[in-house]
């Protein structure tokens, strides 16, 4: 049997426009110091959902290289993460705390409308005590930061393995 080739050409790789944590490694190691801070106590497969989610609607694509092969390495399914970019019509694949979580990472991730609305803060309220809220609102906060170092930079995916940055 003959074997045939791939010979799919796909668009060439962009360059990275610099590497910001060479340029300002003071910089980065204080986000890898608030982002270790505010993980604690956020379940792990939660914060990958809210990490895939933000970077999704920040355009982020290192990110979501990154964290949806850090959630798939930890055991969250391709249906779920599939999912998460129409979570709000495939609500039935989540459970409600983490709908709580999403619907809290949109609040605060698309700030154009204005503030996080209430509803959306008191039921993030109900399925959180405040130190778990705390700390997902910062873990939200932090990976918003991180994707707009990334997609500022042009940072490169796609060479990601998973656990590289943890």
């Amino acid at each position: 049997m003959e074997t045939t080739e791939n010979t799919t050409e796909y668009a060439p790789e962009h360059p990275a426009r610099m590497s910001w944590t060479t340029h300002a490694p003071e910089v980065y190691k204080a986000m890898v110091r608030l982002d270790t801070a505010a993980r604690k106590g956020v379940d792990p497969t939660l914060l990958e959902l809210v990490k895939i989610r933000a970077s999704q609607l920040n355009h982020c694509a290192f990110c979501l290289d990154m964290h949806t092969k850090d959630a798939l390495a930890a055991g969250e399914s391709m249906e779920r993460i599939i999912q998460l970019s129409a979570w709000g019509e495939s609500r039935h694949f989540y459970t409600e705390r983490e709908l709580a979580a999403l619907e809290l990472t949109e609040a605060i991730t698309v700030l154009t409308d204005g503030f996080v609305p209430d509803d959306v803060y008191e039921l993030a309220a109900k399925h959180f005590d405040e130190p778990e809220l705390t700390h997902l609102i910062a873990a939200i906060t932090v990976i918003n930061a991180w994707n707009r170092f990334a997609v500022t930079t042009r940072m490169v995916p796609g060479h990601y393995t998973p656990g590289q940055h943890q």
